[in-house]
C-alpha cells in the first residue's frame, strides 16, 4: 500500500513540476480576473463533478477570502442552486444548464471560468458561445489534448496530464495561484491609489 501511495505522490509531483510552462498563462488569468473585479464585473464559473465542487471552493476563496483581510469579490459558482439546475436540467436539458444561467446573469465585462478535465463536457462547451455572444472573457482550465474547450475559450489552461484526479488536483493549485494574485494585485492597487 504504501509503494502504492509513493507511486501517486510522484505522479502528483511530476504533473505539478510540468506547471511551470503555464506560468505565463498563469499569469495572463490572475490578471484579467483582477481587471474584471476592479471594473465592477464578476468571475462565474462552471464544471461538473469534482469539477464542479472546485468551482465553489474557488469562487468561495474570492467571496471569502483566500489569506488577505480584504472586502468580498464577486465570483458566482453556476454549480450551486439545486432548483435552477434542476429546472433547467428537466425544462430544457442537461446540456443547457450552464447556457441558460449564462444568458441569464452573465453581462459584458465579466469572466466565465470553465472547468472540464476532458475538454469536452457538452453542457461547459453549450455555455461558451452565449458567453462570447455577451462580450464575457472565456477561461478554461482542462487536461490532456485540452479537447473541444481548448479552441472555444479566449485563454485555455491545459494541464500536462491525462489522470483525472491529477488535473483536479492542479486546477485547484492554479486556482489557488490566481486567487493569491488578484488579492496581491488588488491591495496593490489600493495602496497606490488605483481604483479597484
Amino acid at each position: 500500500m504504501q509503494t502504492h501511495i509513493r507511486s501517486i505522490l510522484t505522479t502528483h509531483l511530476e504533473v505539478i513540476r510540468r506547471l511551470d510552462a503555464l506560468v505565463p498563462d498563469i499569469e495572463r488569468f490572475a490578471r484579467r480576473a483582477a481587471d474584471c473585479l476592479a471594473a465592477g464585473g464578476r468571475i462565474f464559473w462552471i464544471g461538473n463533478g469534482g469539477s464542479a465542487a472546485d468551482c465553489q471552493h474557488l469562487a468561495a476563496e474570492l467571496v471569502g477570502r483566500y489569506q488577505r483581510a480584504r472586502d468580498g469579490l464577486a465570483s458566482i459558482a453556476l454549480t450551486t442552486d439545486s432548483s435552477i439546475l434542476t429546472s433547467l436540467g428537466n425544462d430544457f436539458g442537461f446540456e443547457a444548464i450552464f447556457a441558460r444561467q449564462v444568458q441569464a446573469l452573465c453581462r459584458p465585462g465579466d469572466l466565465l471560468v470553465a472547468l472540464s478535465t476532458s475538454g469536452n463536457s457538452a453542457n461547459v462547451l453549450a455555455a461558451l458561445g452565449p458567453a462570447a455572444a455577451l462580450g464575457v472573457y472565456r477561461v478554461g482550465l482542462t487536461g490532456g489534448s485540452g479537447g473541444r474547450l481548448k479552441d472555444e475559450t479566449d485563454l485555455c489552461l491545459v494541464v500536462p496530464s491525462d489522470n483525472t484526479a491529477r488535473i483536479q488536483e492542479a486546477h485547484i493549485l492554479i486556482g489557488h495561484l490566481v486567487c493569491d494574485l488578484v488579492e496581491t494585485t488588488l491591495a496593490e492597487r489600493e495602496s497606490t491609489g488605483e481604483a479597484r
